[in-house]
């Protein structure tokens, strides 16, 4: 059976009216498809502001009829994100998570390393990965998730914070053919590419868009709607991705 993965990212909630309605908007779009998602996957920055206010706002928001699946991104604190999001004993360790949906291994990973806007996947996060992988059956296909792109995407801001570890994760893969893809956000655009042989898509943010340098002088754009990627995996382990612009 096909997984039909929803995939947002970077919904920066500040309780204000703005970035409450956007992420209201998308979750309410999502619950009423014909076809409900398997999964919600959200690749970072649920929060602007780390408080324990806006992560309970988020718990709210994300309290959904199916399984949402969410790693901090730069503006996240891990041991709030574990408490309420997660419902696990606060943390300042990477968060990784490994979620069995529709006969799919997806690996939600920890890119973030506090204090640092960058991306890095930790010694032990590469360990993880990789025992993760080794451990599943042979039969099972996987999709490797986490906040930073791991390339050059010609995007002046989200090519400054890129993940600075690629050959590392590279040659990870390089032993594990059985990931499919890897999901990601911190971009603030839809988008796909390859890294490593693999696709590399992109999920577009709730909170503002990214336009690209050819499109517009500016680096945001408050004025497109909210977006969601949706990623099909079926039996052959063959995935498509749809991008959708709400209205």
């Amino acid at each position: 059976m096909t997984l039909l993965l929803a995939h947002i990212s970077d919904l920066h909630l500040d309780q204000g009216p703005r970035a409450t309605e956007r992420a209201t908007r998308t979750l309410n779009h999502l619950t009423h498809l014909s076809r409900r998602p398997d999964a919600l996957l959200i690749t970072g920055d649920l929060a602007h502001t780390p408080t324990p206010a806006r992560y309970r706002q988020a718990a709210d928001l994300l309290d959904l009829p199916f399984p949402v699946l969410t790693c901090p991104g730069t503006h996240d604190d891990r041991a709030a994100l574990s408490r309420y999001l997660l419902h696990q004993p606060p943390t300042t360790g990477p968060l990784n998570q490994l979620h069995h949906i529709n006969g799919t291994a997806i690996l939600v990973c920890d890119s973030t390393t506090p204090g640092r806007d960058g991306g890095h996947l930790q010694p032990t996060t590469l360990m993880w990965i990789n025992q993760t992988l080794q451990e599943l059956d042979h039969n099972t296909p996987a999709l490797l998730a986490f906040h930073h792109p791991p390339i050059r995407l010609h995007h002046p801001l989200a090519d400054h914070l890129r993940l600075d570890n690629t050959q590392d994760l590279a040659g990870l893969l390089g032993a594990h053919p059985r990931v499919a893809a890897i999901l990601v956000g911190h971009t603030h655009t839809g988008g796909a590419t390859t890294f490593a042989g693999r696709p590399l898509l992109l999920a577009p943010a709730l909170i503002r868009s990214a336009p690209m340098p050819w499109d517009s002088e500016h680096t945001a754009a408050t004025d497109q709607p909210p977006a969601v990627a949706f990623h099909l995996l079926d039996d052959q382990h063959r995935l498509t991705t749809h991008f959708r612009a709400l209205a």
